[in-house]
């Protein structure tokens, strides 16, 4: 009888090796490798919680002769969440929602059962609470269906029979690290036993078309816990951002087969649970001091949508041999760059300055277009002199000291204008592209450099 081995397995790539090491020989991270005891081949070979395939499936089809019927979308009930999913969730897909503990991936998943279990049944697994603190949860958030059925399991196998006995038309798993395979000796949450339950649960979801919603933890970096395998796998990767302390969360599409990536949903979190934020322009933008330097207002595009986003700047003299560099929500390393190009193509001292920058309601700014607005907050805090409020400014900024120009221009115009603004600063290349085509009273400047935009500005 063949005996089972010790092997070293790395939890960023997957990679199998016989003894242990500090750094990944096959994708370079350390300190990722875990002990885990193999079992016997015949044994670990065997495709547990996997549908029988037919003959006739496995035939290769001409792509003429494949049928394209109209593609099946559940609505969530949630707008935002819709938006993010490409219109609502797929029939027979897998998608995988994480984010940090806390943040309120059960409470959404709870939330669409209500609305969902209208038209459909719905199978519940939950390896983490029993069933009477999830009632207790459904209570507080108002969730009365009848169609919604709970189990508390955490082997693979038998939620596979109970999803080929009921035929539910939506499962959700929370979550697939507490899910094992009774065949596999590791313990559940190793790299192993994530990488196979999901594997079953795809191969289950694909042959009896059940759309599966699986949650997934993290680890403390904030990436996905398991091996990178996992994100392949599924069919839509959801992430939810922001601060526990904050009210506020964004739920972003990492990877989706089925829609864009560029989309993303705002929620706040109140009492009763995830409400969706219809205008997150308006909310990101509330609040904002009047009359105080170091704060100008920056659009981005996420996918189709354009979004404002206040951007505040702090610079004071340093008390240390070396200025520091802290910012909340946008790239440390740009904001190195912009103040390197600040200082010498725009003639703006930073160098005995400490310097900050700050994205308010826990949005991260991610686009080049950003640039501009971050830009003018630095100078207008050295130089304590207040970018007005009714401005808002985007575009990128190069090595060269240039405003370069941006895409989606006429959309944040407009959007600017429905919000109030009266004045946008814009790249001078975008302004031919604008005219005609912007609606609502507002100016419109285009600049070429830094300096030209801080002093149209103010």
């Amino acid at each position: 009888m063949p005996k089972s081995k010790t092997v070293y397995v790395c939890g960023e790539c997957g990679h199998v090796a016989p003894k242990w090491s500090g750094c990944c020989p096959s994708c370079g991270e350390w300190n990722c490798m875990s002990e885990e005891v193999r079992a016997p081949v015949s044994a670990a070979k065997q495709a547990p919680g996997t549908a029988a395939v037919h003959a006739g499936q496995s035939m290769a089809q001409r792509l003429e002769e494949i049928t394209s019927g109209s593609e099946q979308r559940y609505n969530t009930g949630l707008s935002e969440l819709d938006r993010v999913l490409g219109g609502g969730i797929v029939k027979g897909s897998l998608v995988l929602l994480s984010g940090d503990p806390g943040i309120g991936k059960s409470t959404i998943l709870l939330q669409i059962c209500e609305y969902l279990g209208r038209t459909i049944n719905i199978l519940y697994v939950s390896g983490e609470e029993s069933a009477h603190q999830i009632k207790l949860r459904a209570r507080r958030l108002g969730v009365t269906t009848e169609s919604l059925s709970i189990l508390c399991e955490t082997d693979v196998q038998t939620v596979m029979e109970h999803m080929r006995s009921d035929k539910p038309g939506l499962v959700i798993i929370d979550s697939i690290q507490t899910m094992s395979i009774a065949e596999l000796t590791s313990s559940p949450g190793s790299v192993t036993q994530v990488r196979e339950s999901t594997g079953a649960v795809m191969r289950a979801a694909k042959a009896l078309d059940i759309p599966v919603i699986v949650v997934g933890h993290v680890n403390k970096d904030g990436n996905i816990a398991g091996p990178k395998v996992l994100e392949h796998i599924v069919d839509a990767v959801l992430y939810f951002e922001g601060e526990r302390s904050l009210s506020y969360r964004i739920l972003r599409a990492i990877k989706n087969r089925y829609g864009s990536t560029n989309e993303i949903g705002v929620f706040e979190m109140l009492d009763r649970g995830l409400c969706e934020v219809e205008n997150p322009s308006l909310m990101l933008i509330s609040g904002r001091p009047k009359n105080t330097s170091g704060t100008c207002i920056a659009c981005v595009m996420e996918g189709s949508r354009p979004i404002l986003a206040e951007v505040q700047g702090l610079v004071t003299t340093t008390g240390f041999g070396n200025p520091r560099r802290m910012t909340t929500g946008f790239d440390y390393n740009r904001l190195a760059m912009l103040l390197a190009v600040l200082e010498k193509r725009a003639g703006y001292f930073f160098g005995n300055m400490d310097a900050y920058v700050n994205v308010i309601g826990g949005l991260r700014l991610d686009e080049p277009a950003s640039d501009l607005s971050v830009a003018l907050s630095l100078v207008s805090s050295l130089k304590d002199v207040p970018v007005k409020d009714d401005v808002l400014a985007f575009g990128e900024i190069g090595l060269g000291g240039e405003i370069r120009a941006v895409t989606g221009c006429v959309q944040r115009i407009n959007e600017a204008a429905r919000l109030g603004f009266s004045r946008c600063i814009i790249p001078k290349y975008n302004i031919k592209n604008v005219m005609g085509e912007v609606k609502g009273d507002i100016e419109v400047i285009g600049v070429r450099n830094i300096r030209e935009a801080f002093e149209a500005s103010v």
